[in-house]
């Protein structure tokens, strides 16, 4: 397995749920940038381009093309660095690489009980497509899909 993927797992690991974190299969097939402060890694994000979130809808678990889309596969904060400003930053960054790169939308998807997450989406805009229930497990969750047209 790659260093980079071997990071990136490492990373998912301080930051999310047992039950959230990606395999290293997918994390080869996101694009993933992250967030470095002075040569420390603060952050990451990962995204799909031209992909659709509908896994909460579909029962192959497959997100369909859809061209102009930028899915938000994962965006994550150190714990130690969170509250200070660099999710709001990082999330400044995702929307301007859709614009620069042509995207019209961005979707993305997060538990319901994040709150910050989804405060954080809606001071940029972002509105909720829909909710699903029992989405996520250990702990179960709904998840919450949330949608920013460009223009």
């Amino acid at each position: 397995m790659p260093a980079e993927v071997r990071s990136l797992q490492v990373f998912d690991r301080k930051v999310f749920p047992k039950s959230d974190l990606f395999p290293a299969s997918y994390w080869r097939v996101c694009e993933s940038y992250w967030m470095l402060v002075d040569r420390v890694k603060v952050g990451c994000c990962a995204f799909e381009r031209h992909v659709d979130f509908q896994q909460d809808l579909r029962a192959d678990e497959c997100n369909p093309r859809r061209d102009g889309s930028l899915y938000i596969s994962t965006t994550g904060i150190l714990p130690r660095f969170q509250g200070q400003g660099f999710g709001q930053l990082i999330k400044q960054w995702q929307i301007a690489f859709a614009r620069h790169h042509g995207f019209t939308r961005i979707v993305t998807n997060t538990r319901k009980r994040n709150a910050a997450m989804i405060a954080l989406n809606r001071k940029f805009d972002f509105r909720v497509l829909r909710t699903g229930p029992r989405y996520y497990s250990a702990p179960t969750d709904a998840t919450v899909v949330m949608e920013l047209l460009l223009k």
